[in-house]
């Protein structure tokens, strides 16, 4: 990469990170974007989606994909950058490096397309951080013929150079869970005269805890959060209703299952025991992010060419990319972005990505993108 070409990033990186645009709300965002595909000769594709680009470099087959996400989070940033965001919202998971990282391989595939025997398709995806993103982009079309998508996210615990890989599972399953409990309401001198909803929902989620400690596996893993309780609201009155939610996390498919079908049992068994009625709603929320076993380790290898690749751990964060693998082959790297001993995590207000990360960002995108259009343009041949 030039030093041109690197500064060039730089700036729009900085741009974007300034003008950050929440989930399902980046229509400057999606303007930017297709300012600047047009301005490299490339056209957006006419895909039913509100915000968010889809584009095309090279044509026929195979398609191989590229995805970035875009939306940022309703965060006040605190880094003090002289290109931090003043407008409430924020960067603060790196997405303005992910897009910015895509135009650049899009700029350079450009240059290269004469070369391309196949399709490269640009996916800016709007919408990852509440999940529904992944689901617009499908429901639109716009994996469709798709041989293998590939994506990535910054990680900050990584050293800028460094690429982390690894087959089988890099993010957790994500369940959200909101469970309403129903118990009938008593003075609380009387407490025999009713169904103490307090009561129940401690109860039910101390029994919750024994799922993970007692069931699961001490070679898998597993995360079980309550993060939210809401009950009563005076001190001499047992309440009629209340609930509480949180969060699993798992690994593996089948501990995925095994977690959720215990966590329902337990639920409605415990109430029970009180004679309270309890309602459980799920969110919709994306499964393991699964690497293809397949292609995996083919990309772990051409990656070396430019970057220091690791065989990372799996991070119990989610991601909506794993909304593409369950339709297609799809591998998912985490490219360092900071490195610091003590770098703030994703979505904090002092989040900060090192400019210096993006040339392995770039080239993750264009060599895995060529490199998948020779291995699987070998079925059309």
């Amino acid at each position: 990469m030039s030093d041109v070409f690197y500064q060039k990033l730089i700036a729009v990186r900085h741009y974007i990170h300034q003008h950050p645009e929440v989930s399902e709300k980046e229509y400057e965002t999606t303007d930017y974007i297709k300012s600047y595909l047009k301005e490299l000769g490339i056209k957006p594709l006419n895909y039913p989606l509100k915000t968010g680009v889809i584009a095309e470099i090279g044509s026929g087959n195979p398609i191989i994909a590229l995805r970035a996400d875009i939306d940022a989070l309703p965060i006040v940033e605190k880094t003090k950058l002289d290109y931090a965001s003043t407008n409430g919202a924020m960067h603060a998971c790196g997405h303005d490096f992910h897009q910015t990282s895509l135009l650049g391989a899009a700029e350079i595939l450009k240059q290269r397309e004469a070369e391309i025997k196949g399709t490269v398709r640009l996916i800016f995806q709007p919408a990852e951080e509440n999940f529904q993103g992944g689901h617009q982009v499908i429901d639109a079309g716009g994996i469709e013929g798709v041989s293998a998508i590939v994506g990535y996210h910054n990680n900050p615990h990584l050293k800028p150079g460094q690429l982390g890989l690894r087959s089988g599972a890099i993010m957790a399953g994500v369940e959200q869970f909101e469970v309403t409990v129903k118990g009938i309401s008593a003075h609380a001198a009387r407490p025999d005269l009713g169904v103490d909803t307090v009561l129940v929902i401690t109860t039910v989620i101390n029994n919750l805890q024994n799922i993970i400690s007692r069931t699961v596996s001490p070679f898998q893993s597993a995360v079980l959060s309550v993060t939210h309780i809401d009950v009563g609201n005076t001190w001499n009155v047992l309440p009629a209703k209340g609930f509480f939610e949180g969060t699993i996390r798992t690994f593996d498919p089948e501990v995925r299952l095994s977690v959720i079908d215990k966590f329902t049992k337990v639920v409605q068994t415990t109430a029970e025991q009180f004679g309270a009625e309890v309602d459980i709603i799920w969110g919709n929320s994306p499964k393991v992010t699964f690497n293809d076993a397949t292609i995996t380790p083919l990309i772990f290898e051409n990656s070396k060419k430019f970057a220091e690749v690791i065989e990372t751990l799996p991070s119990t964060g989610g991601e909506d990319f794993a909304t593409y693998q369950e339709k297609i082959p799809g591998v998912f790297a985490f490219v360092g972005s900071n490195g610091a001993e003590q770098a703030p995590d994703w979505h904090h207000d002092d989040f900060i990505v090192r400019d210096e990360a993006l040339p392995v960002a770039v080239n993750y995108f264009v060599e895995s993108a060529l490199y998948l259009l020779e291995y699987y343009g070998e079925s059309y041949a």
